[in-house]
């Protein structure tokens, strides 16, 4: 088997195993921390509060005003859930973090109803 389909099968296994979030959740996550790195010069470690700024972006630029709506069916409601998924891919070998390293990082950070509001998009194009 292929690394990404085991990546795929430990994904939706830990999903499974969790029952909070959808395994769409964590692909974008991981998604986004992949957009994260490769935006960088050097590939290095990602803090929480920049992790949200590009699942932001990334919410933004796939889903427009419907990210929030699509954040909620995959049983994500707020930024501090973003970071949930992040701590279980942690706790799950899939990433690493660093000892300062919170889930405090990923809490209040954006409300999505605001990012993700009509009016932010009007600015834009």
């Amino acid at each position: 088997m292929t690394e990404t389909m085991d990546l795929m099968h430990s994904i939706r296994r830990l999903a499974d195993r969790r029952g909070a979030f959808s395994p769409d959740a964590y692909f974008f996550v991981l998604e986004a921390l992949e957009n994260a790195m490769e935006a960088m010069e050097e590939r290095g470690h990602i803090d929480g509060e920049d992790l949200l700024d590009w699942i932001r972006e990334l919410g933004r630029e796939r889903y427009g005003v419907m990210a929030g709506d699509v954040f909620h069916a995959w049983g994500v409601h707020a930024t501090i859930d973003f970071g949930r998924i992040v701590f279980h891919l942690v706790e799950a070998g899939l990433l690493r973090k660093r000892e300062e390293d919170s889930l405090s990082d990923f809490v209040d950070k954006f409300d999505f109803d605001d990012a993700f509001a009509l009016k932010v998009f009007e600015g834009q194009g």
